[in-house]
């Protein structure tokens, strides 16, 4: 009995942790604080927003189907936030203002103490200063999260964007 106790409060722990990377992915999105945003992520972090092919079903391979947002490797964010910091990506000037907010967070599975599976539904309300506009994008997210010595880092994002009809631009701060 002992050793099962041990073990649900180890689990609910770990999931705990975990959660919380999620909400400082969001609180760093909402604060353009970039350099911790990408510090969340392995080096071969995969970070994929699907298109919907259908009402009932999501493009299933960023390689050879379109994609709203895919990147293979933290380099890709990298430069991402590379050009949104430079100014010289249109689409992001001026800079949309962004809240984010997390919840419904599962653990949907661990691979032993060193990788974790989560599900979570987000929304993210964004002001567009341009525009003078509001938007809200909402939907679910799948992560793995994998053990670096004591952090737990995201190696795979998937996020579905279930209101996909976009007045303008998404991009990785919008999500």
């Amino acid at each position: 009995m002992r050793a099962r106790w041990a073990s649900t409060r180890w689990r609910a722990c770990k999931a705990r942790t975990c959660r919380d990377v999620l909400v400082r992915e969001a609180v760093y999105l909402d604060e353009q604080r970039w350099d911790e945003w990408l510090a969340l992520f392995t080096e071969d972090c995969e970070y994929w927003m699907p298109t919907w092919r259908t009402e009932d079903a999501l493009t299933s391979d960023p390689q050879a189907e379109i994609s709203h947002i895919y990147y293979a490797n933290r380099a890709g964010l990298e430069d991402r936030v590379v050009r949104i910091r430079s100014g010289r990506s249109p689409a992001s000037v001026p800079l949309r203002r962004t809240t984010h907010i997390v919840g419904n967070v599962l653990l949907a599975g661990a691979e032993g103490k060193s990788s974790m599976r989560l599900r979570s539904s987000w929304t993210s309300h964004v002001f567009d200063p341009h525009h003078k506009r509001t938007d809200v994008f909402f939907g679910h997210a799948y992560y793995e999260l994998r053990r670096k010595g004591k952090a737990w880092l995201i190696a795979k994002k998937k996020t579905v964007l279930q209101n996909d009809y976009l007045p303008s631009m998404v991009d990785i701060y919008c999500v």
